[in-house]
């Protein structure tokens, strides 16, 4: 698979795009005045502490207090019998993580077990075992990497946990120990800064998103990473020589004319990412909606083809829709509770094949996902680990007229609300005449469809109703003033 990486920096904001077999398959913003703050490290102040929903919340001198769950607490994990009053108190100090971005009205989510990724590892310094990623399968890999990691553990006295990332397959036993060697010295070096810090501090920063980029995102697969700043680019060969020497001469730098992301056709693939519907090849079409609670996506078939050939063209469908639905989710960056609605299939094998197609596809998704069986509906529920927020929500906010409903009362309707408004008022007010103050459609409407059920209720209440249009008024809008 040929995979290449696409950086775009501006100073307002800087852009990545992982493109996989010249498709787009994710783009990560981040905004220089809203740099997401997981895996940046806290002295936080203990400001409340919840015993009945096992959860303190931190002060970390961010917008928000912080969320900290008992679970979340270093000595306490799954033991539910550990209550949260025996692990921290009010006023008190703490070192933690953050794990989640703060997402709409939420604070960031916290955690006291800290871990500090480099190019092959993960380093865990309140846990004292070794791991290796699941994604390395080879067994004898598995055994070389928990041997080298074991023995430079124990041959420094290092008491904590070290995990082999997915990078370090293959790698040699000298790098990892590099990488092994630079992670206990930057902890040593956080420990040093939170001892002099006062509460409510960073202490700990994570890199910048190009450089994220690099440490994370390089793999065997990349064959090239091209990013559009020559200073960005400098400090990216700095970092390349420090910590991936074997993949610096990939990182080039692009001083083209055309902008990088018109190049690729990324700000297009962008532009469809905001939008409910994606189309498939076979004539079907994904819909897609995020709510507060979870994501739904809705497979729909094409033109109807007749009984003898549906079931092979809904079996079609639904795989090509499994396949545009992993790439969904990783552009999109959807996470949390995820709901898809395939086309219902009569076959067995066939809604097997169309499974098994959906986790081969997000086998490949850096984000942890989770899928559970079909559910008595026809629905496959799963979860994806959302960490930031999704694409939608970087680069949009609620529409202020529906605000966020996707829909608006008709014209007939705001009509029917002025006749009971002015109702209302007549009754309550001694009052000669009524204004009624509304967008150009609704007062139009009232004017030539309503003008008898205006001219009929002027009647009624034996007062004359007068009208005028606000230009800036929406649909919804409307006032009635007494005069």
């Amino acid at each position: 698979m040929s995979e290449e990486i696409l950086i775009n920096v501006t100073p307002p904001e800087t852009r990545v795009a992982v493109i996989e077999n010249g498709v787009v398959q994710e783009i990560i913003v981040e905004r220089t005045a809203k740099r997401g703050l997981v895996g940046n490290i806290y002295k936080g102040k203990v400001c409340r502490v919840l015993p009945g929903m096992q959860a303190a919340f931190v002060d970390a001198g961010l917008e928000r207090a912080a969320f900290l769950h008992a679970s979340d607490i270093q000595g306490a994990g799954a033991d539910k019998s550990v209550q949260i009053t025996d692990l921290v108190r009010e006023g008190g100090e703490v070192i933690v993580q953050v794990v989640k971005d703060p997402l709409g009205t939420k604070g960031a989510r916290l955690t006291t077990n800290i871990s500090i990724p480099s190019r092959y590892m993960v380093f865990m310094p309140n846990m004292a075992n070794v791991g290796v990623s699941q994604k390395i399968e080879d067994e004898d890999e598995r055994a070389r990497l928990r041997e080298v990691l074991a023995q430079y553990a124990e041959a420094n006295s290092i008491s904590a946990g070290f995990i082999a990332r997915t990078a370090a397959e293959g790698v040699s036993e000298e790098a990892l120990q590099n990488d092994m060697r630079f992670l206990a010295r930057l902890w040593n070096s956080i420990q040093e800064r939170a001892a002099g810090a006062p509460g409510k501090q960073l202490i700990h920063e994570d890199l910048p998103l190009a450089l994220r980029a690099l440490r994370d995102l390089i793999s065997p697969d990349v064959e090239k990473v091209r990013i559009d700043s020559r200073s960005t680019w400098e400090k990216a060969q700095q970092f390349a020589t420090k910590y991936i020497p074997d993949q610096r001469s990939s990182i080039e730098y692009y001083p083209g004319e055309r902008p990088i992301f018109d190049l690729y056709g990324v700000e297009d693939e962008i532009q469809k990412a905001l939008e409910r519907k994606v189309d498939l090849k076979s004539g079907g079409h994904l819909v897609i909606d995020q709510t507060e609670a979870m994501t739904t996506i809705d497979v729909n078939t094409g033109a109807f083809v007749g009984h003898r050939n549906l079931e092979e063209t809904i079996f079609k469908t639904n795989l090509e829709a499994a396949q545009a639905i992993c790439r969904q989710l990783r552009l999109r960056n959807l996470g949390g509770i995820i709901i898809i609605d395939f086309i219902d299939m009569t076959d067995d094998e066939h809604k097997r094949q169309v499974m098994r197609a959906l986790e081969r596809c997000l086998a490949r998704d850096h984000a942890k996902t989770h899928i559970s069986e079909v559910s008595s509906l026809g629905l496959v529920e799963m979860t994806r680990k959302r960490t930031r927020e999704s694409l939608e929500h970087v680069l949009c906010q609620s529409c202020p007229t529906c605000g966020g409903r996707g829909t608006l009362k008709t014209a007939e309707t705001t009509c029917f609300d002025i006749f009971r408004d002015i109702l209302r008022e007549w009754r309550q007010f001694d009052v000669e005449q009524l204004l009624v103050l509304a967008s150009q459609e609704v007062v139009e409407r009232l004017l030539d469809e309503e003008s008898q059920n205006l001219a009929e209720l002027e009647q009624f209440i034996g007062r004359p109703i007068k009208l005028q249009a606000e230009a800036l008024y929406n649909r919804e809008q409307y006032d009635v003033v007494l005069i």
